[in-house]
C-alpha cells in the first residue's frame, strides 16, 4: 500500500515514514501543498496524510482541490490545529478523518487501517517485477535463490520504478521522490546510484535491465 504524507516539519515527516514503513507501508513524502497536488493527481495512493499549515497551499486547499478534481482517495488530516471549527471544515471539505498532532503511533496506525480498510486495500510486504523481488521491511532484494541487501538510496530508487514499473521515470522524478523537492541532488546523484542497482541487478544474474531512454529518463525492462 502506497501512502503519500504532506508534511513540511522535515523532522516529523521522518519520523511518521519510519514508523509507516516499519509496518510494511510504502511511504512518499512531500513538503508543500502545490506539491501534494501535483502528486496526488499524478499516482495512485492508497491514503493521503495531510497537514494544514503547509507551505504555497494549505491543507484546505489542497482538499479543496482534490476534492474538486473528484479525487475518492482517503484522506487523514493530521494537525495541530486542534479546534472543533478546523476539524468540522476540514471534514466538511472532504476528509475522512481528522487527527491532532501530539498523537500517539498505534493511534495513527489503527486510523489508518480503518480507513484503507473502507477501500478494501491491502499492506504490500513486497514488489515484484520479473524475475526479481524487493522485500519492503528488509530493503532485501531477491532473484532466484540468490539475494542481496541495498543500501537506504538505492531501495529508495529502486522502489520507484518497481511501483512505476510501466513508466518511464525522469532523474527530476527520481530526485523529488528519493531525495526530496528542497534536496541539492544533481543529475549526478540519480546516475550514481542507478550504476550501482545495475551492479547488484547483474551480481543477482537478473534479466532486468535499467534502460536510460535519452532526453527522457530511465525504464525498468525485463528481458525474454
Amino acid at each position: 500500500m502506497q501512502i503519500l504524507l504532506v508534511e513540511d516539519e522535515k523532522s516529523l515527516s521522518n519520523a511518521i515514514v519510519a514508523i509507516l514503513e516499519q509496518n510494511g507501508y510504502i511511504v512518499e513524502p512531500v513538503y508543500d501543498g502545490a506539491s501534494a497536488v501535483d502528486y496526488a493527481l499524478g499516482a495512485d495512493y492508497d491514503l493521503i496524510i495531510l497537514d494544514i499549515m503547509l507551505p504555497r497551499l494549505d491543507g484546505f486547499e489542497v482538499l479543496q482541490i482534490l476534492r474538486g478534481k473528484n479525487l475518492s482517495t482517503p484522506i487523514l488530516m493530521l494537525t495541530a490545529k486542534s479546534t472543533i471549527p478546523d476539524k468540522v471544515s476540514g471534514l466538511n471539505k472532504g476528509a475522512d478523518d481528522y487527527m491532532t498532532k501530539p498523537f500517539h503511533p498505534d493511534e495513527l496506525l489503527a486510523r489508518i487501517s480503518a480507513l484503507t480498510r473502507r477501500k478494501g486495500s491491502v499492506v504490500l510486504n513486497e514488489l515484484s517485477y520479473h524475475d526479481l523481488t524487493l522485500q519492503i521491511n528488509t530493503a532485501l532484494l531477491v532473484c532466484g535463490n540468490e539475494s542481496v541487501q541495498l543500501s537506504r538510496k538505492e531501495f529508495e530508487v529502486l522502489k520507484v520504478f518497481l511501483y512505476n514499473p510501466t513508466m518511464v521515470i525522469t532523474i527530476e522524478m527520481l530526485i523529488n521522490k528519493v531525495w526530496g523537492t528542497n534536496s541539492e541532488a544533481t543529475d549526478n546523484n540519480v546516475e550514481v546510484y542507478i550504476s550501482f542497482i545495475r551492479k547488484k541487478l547483474k551480481y543477482l544474474h537478473s534479466k532486468v535491465t535499467i534502460k536510460k531512454i535519452q532526453g527522457f529518463g530511465y525504464r525498468l525492462e525485463g528481458l525474454a
